[in-house]
């Protein structure tokens, strides 16, 4: 009965939230990525075409939610810094719960692009005012934070996905939302789990 539930409820945020559908022009496998588990697999395919398709320059990324590095290690093929905040501990949403801060330090080491802070989105945006090229916000999916940290990262770059907009749709109407109320063009690529794009 939760499963039946739960698609109606997916239903109805997509006729609530219409979003115009992304569609990629090329698939790009990156050169370098790391074997962990992730919910963000496939995704990797298409970053360098919303680059593309919407002329963003590489030099700075921001990312909110690193979890086991997946993504940033995704983006360091095309930026020259990427910053990754996250708390390590998982949250309400995520498989592992626990500190893997040493962990994924360890995993990205070798990833001399790669800026891991650990802190809360909170914190972070109440003390950086910095503006990046690109931003990823996976953090607990939930509406508030995801809004939250989502119109100070849109706000702070030019380009900011969101991941998991068709299997979470507090996320959905968080991209809805923000790009409504900062008049920018909102995306949804919906496969693995479904990725919002604002710019």
């Amino acid at each position: 009965m939760g499963g039946i539930k739960s698609k109606l409820t997916k239903v109805i945020y997509r006729n609530k939230f219409p979003i115009q559908e992304y569609k990629p022009v090329k698939k790009t496998i990156p050169d370098k990525t790391i074997q962990v588990a992730s919910a963000w697999k496939g995704l990797e395919l298409i970053i360098e075409d919303i680059l593309d398709q919407f002329n963003i320059e590489r030099h700075s990324c921001i990312e909110f939610g690193v979890e086991f590095g997946f993504s940033a290690v995704v983006f360091s093929n095309y930026f020259k810094n990427v910053t990754g905040v996250d708390i390590f501990l998982g949250d309400e949403h995520t498989v592992f719960k626990g500190d893997h801060y040493d962990n994924t330090k360890k995993s990205l080491s070798e990833f001399e692009n790669i800026k891991l802070v650990r802190s809360d989105y909170k914190d972070w945006i109440k003390k950086e005012n910095d503006q990046y090229d690109f931003a990823h916000v996976d953090i607990v999916h939930n509406y508030k934070e995801t809004y939250e940290c989502g119109l100070w990262a849109v706000k702070h770059s030019k380009c900011c996905i969101f991941h998991d907009t068709d299997s979470f749709p507090e996320v959905r109407r968080a991209v809805f939302d923000i790009a409504k109320i900062t008049g920018k063009n909102a995306y949804n690529y919906p496969f693995h789990n479904g990725l919002g794009i604002i710019v």
